[in-house]
């Protein structure tokens, strides 16, 4: 039974920083990449970041240079640093894992909003 949960969400003045926790609960065996989505009012959801199983990172455009994202050694958290944020990250955002069988895996969200 696998679950993710999303935390660290909240309130920040733009220009401010926000740290994202995922944890995973159960076992996972072939984690491809794990990554970070969101989805504004109005907006499909989309990557934000994300790392591959090999360590290799990819940043949307909009947040590359202030977004960073990492896992720890044994894959049972992910994290996404925010910094600089900007009214536009406001969002709603979701951890995620995709497996090498291509099952992927959803947290419940956790809410960001910038003030401007």
């Amino acid at each position: 039974q696998v679950q993710l949960v999303e935390s660290g969400g909240g309130l920040a003045q733009a220009g401010g920083s926000l740290r994202l926790s995922c944890v995973v609960s159960g076992r996972i065996f072939d984690i491809n990449s794990m990554g970070w989505y969101r989805q504004a009012p109005g907006k499909q959801r989309e990557l934000v970041a994300g790392i591959t199983s090999g360590g290799s990172t990819h940043y949307a455009d909009s947040v590359k240079g202030r977004f960073t994202i990492s896992r720890d050694n044994a894959n049972y958290k992910v994290y996404l640093q925010m910094n600089n944020l900007k009214p536009e990250d406001t969002a709603v955002y979701y951890c995620n894992i995709l497996s090498n069988r291509g099952i992927p895996y959803w947290g419940q969200g956790t809410q960001v909003y910038v003030s401007s």
